[in-house]
């Protein structure tokens, strides 16, 4: 198991040094650069050639890239032009509150997936399959955003039981301090993620339900409670763990819509904030991280994978 992690750290090191390498070819490629998006349009390209040199920005692309990294070593991102703050300042306070939405959607997503996935499959092609079945395609098929705004027409403008905007503060004390404005973003992830898991749970524990050792503990005399919650929950999780961890970079980038619509003060509203201001310094700090993310969940779902399966034996 420890060479499997020192093997599967590696390979993650990899990865974010080509996430790495793509995120700074790509900015560099777009038009106009950090000089035009700082100094607009009407700059002189005298003005522009003198910002490229204070920069740095003069130099071969490969250079930069490795100037780039030698700060990234020392955990300095570099400096968000627009903001006039460094990027890892932005992000060391931004972050935090994007991991409390994202995570709580999670959480809440699996915990209500499961046994409702559980409870599929053992009334399989009954009513309540049947309807639980509608509701998550019709959760998986609609978007992200349009979830967003039929929450917040449906319980903000026409009941007024929650505020249509989340939290505004700078910490996540600030925001925990208005739960209620936490409710729809929350809600809105927690539905679009429930419905791709409840989908997966209920193939897998009916897959599980037809194996030989489902039928001898049968024979044996278990009682159904402990058939499926000892002996059938912990093989039937096993895609489900894989899922969640595959899943994070999807549940992010649903994060960064919401984050839009109920203009939540986290790292989705900074990127595309960003986006639209070209502030490419920003843009490239939080890819990374949004990198660093899906690295760590695959290898969390691995580490899963390995747990809950006692036959695997990585070497």
């Amino acid at each position: 198991m420890t060479a499997f992690l020192i093997r599967r750290v590696g390979q993650s090191l990899i990865v974010l040094v080509g996430v790495s390498i793509i995120a700074f070819i790509l900015e560099h490629l777009l038009p106009g650069g950090e000089a035009k998006a700082l100094l607009g349009n009407r700059a002189t390209p005298i003005q522009i050639a003198t910002f490229n040199h204070q920069n740095g920005l003069d130099k071969p692309l490969e250079l930069q890239y490795l100037y780039y990294m030698w700060h990234l070593l020392h955990g300095n991102l570099g400096m968000s032009l627009k903001l006039n703050q460094p990027v890892t300042t932005i992000l060391a306070r931004e972050v935090p509150k994007s991991i409390l939405l994202v995570g709580t959607s999670l959480i809440l997503s699996v915990i209500i997936a499961i046994p409702i996935g559980v409870f599929q499959a053992v009334r399989r092609n009954k009513i309540f399959d049947y309807a639980a079945t509608s509701v998550s395609f019709l959760l998986y098929s609609m978007p992200s955003f349009w979830l967003g705004l039929i929450l917040i027409i449906g319980f903000s403008v026409s009941m007024h039981l929650f505020p249509a905007e989340a939290p505004q503060g700078a910490t996540v004390g600030s925001i925990l301090a208005h739960p209620a404005g936490m409710v729809l973003p929350v809600a809105t992830l927690t539905l679009v993620s429930f419905a791709s898991f409840s989908r997966y749970m209920r193939s897998s524990a009916i897959e599980a339900l037809a194996q030989d050792w489902i039928r001898t503990a049968k024979a044996k005399g278990l009682s159904n409670r402990a058939i499926l919650y000892k002996h059938m929950l912990r093989n039937a999780l096993i895609p489900i763990a894989t899922l969640i961890g595959l899943s994070l970079p999807s549940v992010i980038t649903a994060g960064v819509v919401t984050e839009s619509v109920f203009n939540f003060p986290g790292t989705g509203l900074d990127f595309v904030n960003a986006a639209s201001t070209e502030d490419y310094s920003l843009l490239l700090g939080i890819i990374l991280v949004v990198g660093f993310l899906t690295v760590i969940g695959n290898l969390l779902a691995d580490i899963a994978y390995a747990v809950l399966d006692p036959r695997v034996r990585y070497r």
